[in-house]
């Protein structure tokens, strides 16, 4: 069964840093490309970032760019997303899923993990 398990988010002024971990199970992770996804209130679900398989590619939407390093370890089935200099336009619960791009599993998704900016 494919699961993914979000953590690492919570309150942060603006300004601020959180690291976000995704436990992932049920398939080959290491010949999968992965990829973050949030989604705000009232908000469709949007891509954040992907990192290749052997973490040599990784892609950036505009708002993440400089600010977000999402990186993978393939020993633990994990997949991480650094993220500095956070905004109040970056609250929303975060998601990790398979792919580049898009989500590849798109029918199984985690809980993810709410991350709030605010002061």
């Amino acid at each position: 069964q494919v699961q993914f398990v979000e953590s690492g988010g919570g309150l942060v002024k603006p300004g601020g840093s959180l690291r976000l971990s995704c436990a992932a199970s049920g398939f080959a992770f290491n010949k999968n490309d992965m990829s973050w996804y949030r989604q705000a209130p009232g908000q469709g679900r949007e891509l954040v970032a992907g990192i290749s398989s052997d973490s040599y590619g990784r892609n950036y939407a505009d708002f993440a760019h400089g600010r977000f390093t999402i990186s993978r370890d393939n020993d633990k089935n994990t997949v991480y997303l650094q993220m500095d200099g956070l905004k109040p336009d970056d609250t929303a619960t975060y998601f990790c899923n398979a792919g580049y791009y898009r989500p590849n599993m798109d029918t199984y998704w985690g809980e993810g993990t709410l991350v709030t900016v605010s002061e």
